[in-house]
């Protein structure tokens, strides 16, 4: 299965990390004064960086030469912390907006007092904080003002005024913002070049625009002119994507890319048949002038 673009370019330590030197130079500084808090607070819009971030952070923190901001790569730790890499039975990443309930609190508080299995740290990343019941809050927060020496939180959330303010006063909290134009066009620049996709300069200013300069947006829909081939061309002056009637091998170059996401392959769809999951995945994934046109072509498959 191809890997999305988005999850190719991940960033793998805070250098990587696109338009927020306002976080990760402190970051910085305070790893390589080994001045670690037992809590953070990564806020702002979405798609800018924030679990990006918190899992760098975990990684630097857990580098065998550690706390570090630049983690070496090679050891355990860092492999396994790494984009692509398998995780790590030390790093706790939780998504509040399903688990963020008194039960699943409880059930990573009584986790948490347990000693790191084989690193520095154990770092529980707890995304869309937001999430968190205030029963759940209320269940995290001896452990949050008082953690054992090995542990520490990292809280992610679009809407930090809804974190339980005891908890948020006793966290670091870093601001993210959406990345500035300059920095996403750059980033979008050498993603193309290493791709081989082949762009119009006047085309930048308009996908970043589409994007709400939300970082990942744009490189999904890089993802869709490399499966669609040269159905999909960006050119100059056009904010469609959709500009001619879609030939028999595009189509089938765009659902052999909709039957490799996580979107057609997941759990989820389990007893759907290939159409019904072809549709939903695009229902999810595809660009709004693709979208249309893929999902009545596939009605006309079904048929």
């Amino acid at each position: 299965m191809a890997l999305a673009l988005y999850r190719k370019y991940r960033p793998a330590t805070f250098a990587e990390v696109v338009g927020q030197e306002h976080v990760t130079e402190p970051l910085c500084i305070a790893l390589a004064a080994k001045r670690i808090n037992h809590a953070y607070l990564f806020s702002g819009p979405r798609g800018c960086g924030k679990t990006s971030s918190a899992r760098i952070l975990a990684r630097s923190l857990n580098c065998v030469q550690g706390p570090t901001p630049t983690p070496c790569g090679v050891c355990n730790s860092c492999i396994a912390l790494a984009p692509e890499g398998s995780g790590s039975v030390d790093v706790v990443e939780l998504d509040a907006a399903s688990h963020g309930g008194v039960d699943d609190a409880r059930e990573l508080r009584d986790k948490a007092f347990y000693a790191p299995a084989e690193s520095t740290y154990r770092v529980f990343i707890i995304d869309e904080a937001h999430m968190v019941t205030t029963q759940g809050f209320n269940a995290l927060l001896k452990i949050v003002e008082e953690p054992p020496d090995h542990l520490v939180f990292i809280f992610a959330t679009t809407e930090p005024d809804k974190v339980l303010p005891t908890i948020r006063s006793r966290t670091h909290h870093y601001p993210f913002r959406l990345i500035p134009p300059g920095a996403m066009r750059a980033l979008l620049e050498r993603n193309c070049a290493d791709e081989g996709v082949q762009v119009e300069p006047a085309v930048f200013p308009l996908v970043i625009r589409a994007g709400g300069r939300v970082i990942f947006l744009p490189v999904e829909e890089l993802d869709w002119v490399e499966a669609a081939g040269n159905y999909v061309k960006l050119h100059a002056g056009r904010e469609e994507y959709l500009h001619r009637e879609l030939s028999e091998q595009d189509f089938q170059d765009v659902t052999d890319h909709l039957a490799n996401c996580e979107d057609c392959t997941g759990e989820a769809n389990v007893g759907l048949t290939l159409t019904q999951k072809l549709q939903k995945a695009c229902q999810e994934t595809a660009p709004d002038g693709l979208r249309a046109e893929i999902l009545a072509r596939l009605d006309g498959v079904s048929a």
